[in-house]
Order: structure tokens, then C-alpha cells, then sequence
């Protein structure tokens, strides 16, 4: 399956396969690979792969050269048996450019021919049966979103395959103008070819799997007959849009474009006017981050309350022992630690599905270049950046439609400063203790401002940043910035609802059994120390305990909280503490730091381990967010005041904090140096930038 980008290929995709699709990598490169298995008819099966959106069987990015070597390269394990091209019947004319040159390779073709009904709003109607005849293959129009046109299709892909429609014996190109004698000369050496795909051979054999003596060969009918690439592209483009012009005037009825505006246009003449449009940006983005907290309010008290609620219960039935004080400090303070923020992630990303859904993402995109420009970027950066706010693994591995090797590279170092929706649990929390739930107006949170703040802070640094860089990185390339823009259109509510449940089911259950697991290992580690530092501490205060009964609650708070110091987590955490105490930070936090380093999101957890085993009031009915607020140090005073709080939130906004994305920056970039660079100079900035807000604000 292959198609312009925004064609619908995707849609199909989905509406073909269903459940039955996975996602993995072509060999040897780190473009997605999305493969799925659809039953076309009882008789007949087919593995589909939805190769990457291409313009034309000239590439230039990298998952441009995936759908190539897919139809190209003989050394493929994907040699396709059949190919459903997508046509989008709104962009006619550029979309049957890849089209004819995908039938010119002869081979069996089916076109989907999607978006009749934004065809229709301009005006254009489309002779199917007529383009049928003028391209010499099956064309079926369908509405993947909506379910229309999949059963003829369907019959259409089990005739082909069943050879009932045969390849057109005619090309739209006549190709002896083009080359005639290189052409004949490569189908001598390699008889199974089209004249068309020889044309390829000629251009671009030295990127195909062929042997020694094959290569030589063609290398040496290039240099007989002075082959001259350039040319022989321009005259091909040149023949192939005087022959769709012809089929156009023949299968096509336009309106003139100036009686009709769609109401896209409409709304682009507002959503990217050059003043209202940065204004309503700012807008959009600032609805987003307070519906974090409008909506995800009441749920997260709620989710709070119940697992309060069944710690203090547990704890009033079960016998005391290391199995009740696992399972209630360790497992069950981890899971709250894991589904309190679920709300907030399905929040998050159910919103940011609908702005991709409708459209408006890509305007996003195009608002942002001329800033992008200034700081060594382009519009395309945009997008890798704002995937970023969800994750940046997929943030980073999206860069590869980035041309430009330099705004590449410079997209994939600053992209994990937008803040990952693995810092909001961390954000939130922090939040919640020192920021007043204050309304201003009666519907603008102060909560949801410093949220927005945090947010702006790290796409403020992520600029700076590249600013700085585009003048150590020395990669000159000329820029271009093309950006197609989709239709408006209403969002998938059935999509938007997968999303959600989809980004919280990886949370629950992936980003889950991280923190469970070490969740698990920090109670092992707070509820276990050196023996000889432990058994001190619990007969001291047997002592203490048999002299002055009447302090006997003081005496088991004071007991908790000198186990904890002295366990292997406290002595980890005290280690460290010197190099963390000018940012205002204790050891617990330093042990939160330390183990989040494997997941940001493990911080919650790490926090609900060590203040559940080390309880003072050894009251498990209260919430994370009150045995945190009401943590002292040894002097008295709290622990998480703004400074503090607000000096942590900014070390999370800046600093790397995730294994995971320091792997996949060396695998995109194939070098161990950049994300070296990208972890050292995250930290300083992490430390330096925490440094100063804490002593701004003690």
C-alpha cells in the first residue's frame, strides 16, 4: 500500500487490517514498518505493508527511499505481489504522478481513489469509469473513515490477483525519447524489467543490491551513451503532466477556482492570519493545558481517595508482618503511584488526537517556521517537537521526514526538553502541593498557568539551545519547507477514544511495570539496611519506649524516620545529598532523582515507597500528596516549599532523565557522541538553571 503523504493510506490501512497490524523496522534502517493481515475473500488472505508517503519514485528522505527500495531493489524480502495505490481525488493532478509512474513498472496495480467527498465540496467531479479506461487499471472510490467503497475494493485486489485485470501494455512516458538505447541495452542485462524501471536502473542502480559485474555494466552503457540523469527526470516529469493534462480534460470537470472557496480556506484565512493566528495558538495551547486540571480534577481526587481509603483498611485487617508491609507500602503504594495520573495522560492525548485529527497540527507547523528559521530549524521541526510533549522516543525517530541533515540533528538534540507526558505525574503532584488552586476571572486555574509555564519553559530553552548549536554544527545544505496542508475536517471520535485508551494502556502497563518493579526494589532497600546500623536504631528505642511510655507515638514516628535513614535507600540518598542541597533538594528526593532515571514517571512512585515506609503517623488513609506536604526536615521546616518545588519541576523540564531516549538518539544518529553531548548538557543546564530559581525564591 503506498500513496501521497495525507492521501487517506493510512485510514485504509486501519480499515483493512483492524486489530490484526504490528509495527517494527525495515531492515537495516529505523523507518516504522507497519504490516497487517486482511482477509480479502474466503479463498484469498493478504499481508499488507503501508509503506511510507511518497511524492514520486524520485526520493529524497530517508522514508522516501524505504517505498524505492521496496519496488526497486531486488534484494527487498518485501518484494510486493500486488500494489493498492492511494489517489487523493481532491489533488488529482499531483497524485496520479506517482501513480503513473507506479503502473509504468508493470506491475499489478489496484488505485484507491479517496477524498470524493472534499472533491465534490470543490466543485470537481470525477469520471471513474473514464479514468479506469485512461489508466488501464482498476479504480474504486472509497471512504476508509467511514467504511464506504472496502467491498469492491476487496474484489478489486482478488482480481488482480487473480490476473483478471492485466497490467496496461502502453506507458504514459514514451521512453525510446528518453533513452532508447541505455534503456534496451539494461533490459538485455536484466530481461525481467519495465522499460520504465530500467530508467530507474540507469539513475539510481548504485543504491540496489546487484552484483559486481552488473553494476560495472550499467555504470559503463551510462558512460557509452553520456546518460545524463537530470535531463532524462525532467523530460519524464515533463511527458508525464502532458499526459495527465490529457486525462483530466477527458475524466475530470473543475469548477472555476474562483467561485468556490472551501471552508477550509475560510478558516485558514483566520487560523493563519499573520497576527490572529499566533494569538489563537496561544489560545488553543492554553486550553490545553488547562483542561489538564479542569477536567482530570475530579477523577484523580477520586482515585486518590479509593486508595487511601483501602491502604487504611489493609492495614486495620491484615496482621502485621514484612508480607503486610510489602504488599501495602511496596505494591499497593506503587499502583496508586501508576493510576492516579492515568486521567491526565488519556486527557492529554485524546486532545492532542483531535488537534491532529482536524487539521489544525499541520497549521501549527506552518505558523512556527519563520521563528524556527531564526533559531537554525524549519517548520518541519515543529511537529518531531510537539510529539515530544508525549514522548520523545517516537518524537526523535520522526525527524527522519526532515531533510536537511543539520536541522535534523539539531531537532533530535533539543527535542527532549519539550515536556514528555512522563513529566506531568512529576509536574502535577509537585503542583498540587505549593501552587493555590486560585481561579482568576472564575475559569483561569493558577495551576493550569504554572502548568502551561513549565511547558513554555522547555520549548523556550529548546530554542536557545539550538540557537546556540547551529554554530558548532557545520552542515551546509540548502532548506526548503514544503508543507502540504490538510482539509479541515470533524475529528474520528472512535480514533480519539483508541488513542486515549491506547496511551494509557502503555502507561498502566509498560511505563507501570517499571515503576512496580522498582517500586518493589526501593521497599526492599528503605525497609532493609547494614544489620548492625539497624538493630542499633530498634534497641535504642526499646529503651526509650520501656523508660517513657506516655511518648510511645512520638518514639515510633521518630524510630520510622531513623530506619529509613539508616537503610540501604537512606544511605544512597545521604550520599548523595551534599551536591543536592544547594538546589534544595533532600535525600529522598536525591533517590527519587537516581531511580527516575530509568523512567521520569517513576519519581511518583519512588516518592510513594519512601514516604509509605517511612510513614510518620503510620496513617496509610493519607494521600501521597498530604504525607508529602506535611514532610519537615531534621531543623522543622517542610520540605517542599515553592522553592524547593519549583526548583525541582524546573530540574525535570530540563534535565535528560530517560534512558530510553538517550538509546534511541545513538541509534538515529549511529554514534555515541551526540547523546553523550545531549546528557551533559541537559544536566548542566538542569543544575544550573534549578541552582538559580531556589536561590531566587528561598
Amino acid at each position: 500500500m503506498l500513496g501521497n503523504p495525507n492521501s487517506g493510506k493510512t485510514s485504509l490501512f486501519n480499515s483493512l487490517t483492524g486489530l490484526n497490524q504490528k509495527v517494527g523496522n525495515f531492515p537495516g534502517v529505523t523507518v516504522d514498518k507497519k504490516t497487517g493481515v486482511c482477509r480479502i475473500s474466503e479463498s484469498l488472505a493478504a499481508n499488507i505493508i503501508d509503506l511510507p508517503g511518497t511524492y514520486s519514485l524520485y526520493p529524497r528522505r530517508s522514508d522516501e527511499w524505504v517505498s524505492y527500495n521496496v519496488l526497486m531493489n531486488p534484494a527487498t524480502k518485501e518484494k510486493p505481489d500486488m500494489l493498492i495505490v492511494i489517489v487523493d481525488a481532491s489533488n488529482l493532478k499531483r497524485n496520479l504522478l506517482f501513480a503513473s509512474q507506479v503502473i509504468d513498472l508493470k506491475l499489478p496495480v489496484v488505485i484507491a481513489l479517496t477524498m470524493m467527498d472534499i472533491a465534490r465540496k470543490k466543485g470537481t467531479v470525477v469520471d471513474v469509469m473514464g479514468l479506469e479506461r485512461e489508466l488501464g487499471v482498476p479504480v474504486i472510490p472509497i471512504n476508509p473513515r467511514k467504511g464506504k467503497g472496502i467491498g469492491p475494493l476487496k474484489k478489486a485486489i482478488e482480481h488482480t490477483a487473480f490476473r483478471l485485470y492485466k497490467a496496461p501494455s502502453w506507458n504514459f512516458v514514451d521512453t525510446d525519447t528518453l533513452a532508447q538505447e541505455p534503456i534496451a541495452e539494461v533490459k538485455q542485462l536484466l530481461p525481467h524489467l519495465s522499460d520504465y524501471a530500467a530508467v530507474h536502473y540507469l539513475i539510481n542502480h548504485e543504491s540496489f543490491s546487484l552484483d559486481d559485474n552488473t553494476q560495472e555494466s550499467i555504470e559503463q552503457i551510462e558512460q557509452n551513451h553520456n546518460f545524463n540523469h537530470t535531463r532524462v527526470q525532467a523530460d519524464e516529469i515533463m511527458q508525464r503532466y502532458a499526459r495527465i493534462r490529457t486525462i483530466m480534460q477527458q475524466t475530470v470537470v473543475e469548477a472555476d477556482p474562483k467561485e468556490k472557496q472551501l471552508v477550509s480556506d475560510k478558516l485558514d484565512d483566520i487560523l493563519l492570519h499573520r497576527k490572529w493566528g499566533y494569538l489563537i495558538l496561544v489560545v488553543v495551547l492554553f486550553l490545553l493545558f488547562q483542561s489538564i486540571f479542569w477536567i482530570a480534577r475530579y477523577p484523580m481526587d477520586g482515585i486518590e481517595w479509593i486508595f487511601g481509603q483501602l491502604g487504611g483498611w489493609l492495614t486495620d485487617i491484615l496482621p502485621q508482618g514484612w508480607g503486610t508491609n510489602l504488599l501495602i507500602n511496596g505494591a499497593l503504594a506503587g499502583l496508586s503511584g501508576i493510576m492516579v495520573f492515568v486521567p491526565q495522560i488519556m486527557i492529554l492525548f485524546g486532545l492532542v488526537t483531535i488537534l491532529e485529527d482536524t487539521g489544525y497540527m499541520a497549521r501549527i507547523s506552518f505558523l512556527s517556521d519563520k521563528l524556527m528559521r531564526k533559531v537554525g530549524l524549519n517548520g518541519k521541526s515543529v511537529m518531531p517537537m510537539i510529539s515530544g510533549f508525549a514522548c520523545a522516543v517516537p518524537a526523535i525517530m520522526s525527524t527522519r521526514n526532515i531533510e536537511n541533515k543539520k536541522e535534523r540533528l539539531l531537532t533530535i538534540m533539543i527535542t527532549p526538553l519539550m515536556s514528555c507526558s512522563a513529566r506531568l505525574p512529576v509536574y502535577t503532584i509537585l503542583i498540587g502541593l505549593v501552587v493555590p488552586g486560585k481561579y482568576y476571572f472564575g475559569f483561569l486555574s493558577l495551576q493550569g498557568l504554572v502548568m502551561m509555564g513549565l511547558y513554555l519553559l522547555g520549548l523556550v530553552m529548546a530554542l536557545i539551545v539550538s540557537y546556540v548549536m547551529k554554530w558548532f554544527i557545520r552542515v551546509k545544505e540548502k532548506s526548503f519547507f514544503i508543507l502540504e496542508l490538510p482539509v479541515y475536517r470533524t475529528p474520528r471520535w472512535k480514533n480519539v477514544l483508541y488513542a486515549m485508551i491506547e496511551k494509557a494502556r502503555i502507561f498502566v502497563f509498560d511505563a507501570g511495570k517499571v515503576i512496580m518493579v522498582i517500586s518493589l526494589i526501593l521497599w526492599a532497600l528503605s525497609s532493609y539496611g547494614p544489620s548492625k546500623k539497624m538493630n542499633a536504631v530498634k534497641q535504642h528505642y526499646e529503651q526509650l519506649a520501656f523508660a517513657h511510655p506516655e511518648q510511645q507515638p512520638e518514639l515510633k514516628r521518630q524510630k520510622n524516620t531513623e530506619l529509613l535513614q539508616n537503610s540501604y535507600a537512606g544511605i544512597l540518598g545521604k550520599s548523595i545529598e551534599p551536591a543536592l542541597l544547594p538546589l534544595g533538594f533532600d535525600w529522598k528526593i536525591g533517590i527519587a532523582l537516581v531511580t527516575s532515571f530509568a523512567a521520569r514517571e517513576v519519581f511518583v512512585g519512588t516518592m510513594a515507597t519512601l514516604y509509605s515506609v517511612g510513614d510518620e503517623g503510620n496513617d496509610n488513609s493519607n494521600t501521597l500528596r498530604q504525607k508529602m506536604g506535611s514532610a519537615v526536615r531534621p531543623d522543622g521546616t517542610k520540605v517542599y516549599t515553592l522553592a524547593t518545588a519549583l526548583s525541582l519541576m524546573v530540574f525535570y523540564v530540563l534535565a535528560m532523565q530517560c534512558m530510553s531516549t538517550l538509546a534511541v538518539v545513538k541509534r538515529e544518529t549511529r554514534s555515541w557522541k551526540w547523546p553523550v553531548i545531549q546528557l551533559l548538557y541537559m544536566t548542566f543546564l538542569a543544575y544550573t538553571m534549578s541552582l538559580l530559581v531556589y536561590n531566587l525564591l528561598k
